[in-house]
């Protein structure tokens, strides 16, 4: 098969520059299908990223209501295997007891997505119902980072991650309930944006006051993309309580202007947890860089009990997971998680949430009111807050403490393990507030490291203009201008 580009001239492309020239006549949605698929093929034995190409989709992009004159004209898209539903394709959780399944019925953020222009192209990996830092049960699969494969991405979005740092599509589906868009970004050398709550759709089966810590969104390797996406998915089902707000103006048109002089809040010291200096030193160098960019420094932090806050989102998680798990075990009809199937840490999940109390869930309710309005006064002073994205350095692979295969018998000792690295991420969740992950630092093993960037509800434009700023001013050179080493383009023939 002849393909349209080679693979550095594909690299090279994102997702709005495909579309323009889809848009021009120059390329096909089928074409860029197939490119895709073929970078999938390339890559993928070294990162087992991609679960499945759907090669109807390949061989004719529109069968299943892509719209070809939406902004992504075609553009192909993987979407994470949870979350938003395809109808009558696969999609499995990361769980050999979910195995075969197939839902029904588009979710309706699907539809938003296909009408944006997104060929939904295939499934990538994710831990047991998204429930870990990383993809990586060896009975369904290991993925790896392709900066090094002997790193993880982290998770839950490992698979997308990987794939768009590896430049088999410019843009994948990800989901982020406490840092599963933003940590595997960081990690993996993309852009990745956790939206406000009310941005996109939690229907069918989220919408309500237990899902309001989760968000979809993408991971993307450029502002505009990533801008794009909100633009052109954004928005409620009929019947979904929440406000969905809108915008005056498109981010897409936002992000062409600098924001204002900025007041920028650095921290990396949360409650128990703390960064190690190596990381510390990056946080500190991103805020000299944007000193020099005209903005104001400083250290800061909001005032509120960080302790209280992370065992509110422990108990949220325990009770939320549980209940995810009981509903499948119904539809089984099971009355317990089968041990042979199931990981261990999901187990006791689910029986440490199944009986939880509404006087549990109250108290829970009550400190993340608390804690939000800590974080809203917090804003009022303060237009955005700089952390890294994790407290510590990316994991290697079979570093069990933080998987959903540990045999860590104390799940709350297994929520503190995750909370000590992924410090800076879930309370965003907790508050409902945006938050991006942008490729600006760097570790010592030569891996990326994210820098993490906050802004008050409903300031997500703030955000992308920020990272927009960021991009020009690099020349739009995120990484020093390197790839990783397992990549598409260096499959080009010399």
């Amino acid at each position: 098969m002849t393909l349209p580009m080679n693979w550095s001239e594909w690299a090279d492309h994102d997702a709005c520059a495909l579309a323009e020239r889809v848009r021009r006549g120059e390329l096909t949605p089928a074409e860029l299908a197939q490119q895709a698929a073929a970078g999938a093929a390339l890559v993928n034995p070294a990162l087992d990223a991609v679960v499945e190409i759907f090669e109807d989709l390949v061989d004719d992009p529109l069968i299943d209501g892509l719209d070809p004159n939406g902004p992504f004209a075609g553009v192909p898209f993987l979407m994470k295997d949870l979350g938003p539903t395809l109808a009558g394709r696969l999609q499995e959780m990361g769980s050999r007891f979910m195995q075969g399944r197939r839902p029904e019925t588009d979710a309706f953020l699907t539809r938003q997505m296909r009408s944006a222009g997104l060929n939904l192209l295939g499934r990538t990996t994710t831990p047991e119902f998204g429930v870990c830092s990383s993809a990586e049960n060896p009975d369904v699969y290991v993925t790896r980072n392709p900066w090094n494969t002997d790193y993880t991405t982290c998770g839950s979005s490992a698979g997308s991650a990987a794939t768009v740092a590896a430049g088999v599509v410019p843009m994948a589906h990800s989901t982020d309930g406490g840092g599963s868009i933003r940590i595997p970004a960081g990690f993996s050398g993309n852009i990745g944006l956790k939206a406000s709550r009310g941005v996109f759709s939690i229907a069918p089966d989220l919408s309500d006051l237990t899902g309001l810590v989760s968000t979809q969104g993408c991971q993307s390797r450029t502002v505009r993309d990533t801008a794009q996406f909100v633009d052109a998915c954004r928005g409620g089902a009929p019947g979904e309580f929440m406000p969905y707000w809108t915008t005056d103006e498109p981010y897409r048109q936002q992000i062409e202007r600098d924001p204002p002089r900025l007041r920028i809040a650095l921290s990396h010291e949360w409650g128990d947890y703390r960064a190690t200096p190596a990381i510390v030193a990056e946080l500190e160098r991103a805020g000299r860089f944007l000193e020099g960019l005209g903005h104001e420094v400083d250290y800061a932090l909001p005032d509120t009990d960080l302790r209280a806050a992370f065992a509110a989102q422990t108990t949220c998680y325990i009770s939320n997971f549980a209940q995810v798990i009981r509903g499948m075990l119904e539809a089984h009809g099971l009355d317990r998680p089968p041990a042979e199937l199931i990981e261990p840490i999901n187990i006791r999940i689910w029986e440490a949430g199944k009986n939880l109390s509404y006087t549990e869930r109250f108290r829970m309710q009550s400190v993340f009111n608390q804690t939000a309005r800590a974080f809203g006064e917090f804003f009022g002073q303060w237009d955005i807050m700089l952390t890294p994205i994790t407290a510590l350095p990316t994991p290697l692979v079979g570093t069990r403490e933080y998987l959903t295969i540990s045999d860590n018998p104390d799940v709350y000792d297994w929520f503190e393990n995750l909370w000590r690295f992924f410090a800076y991420t879930p309370l965003t969740n907790l508050c409902g507030i945006p938050a991006i992950s942008l490729p600006m630092g760097r570790q010592d093993n030569g891996l990326p490291f994210g820098i993490h960037a906050q802004a008050r509800q409903a300031n997500d434009g703030l955000l992308l203009q920020l990272a927009a700023q960021i991009e020009r001013a690099l020349d739009g050179r995120w990484n020093d201008g390197r790839r990783p080493g397992i990549h598409v383009a260096a499959h080009d023939k010399a």
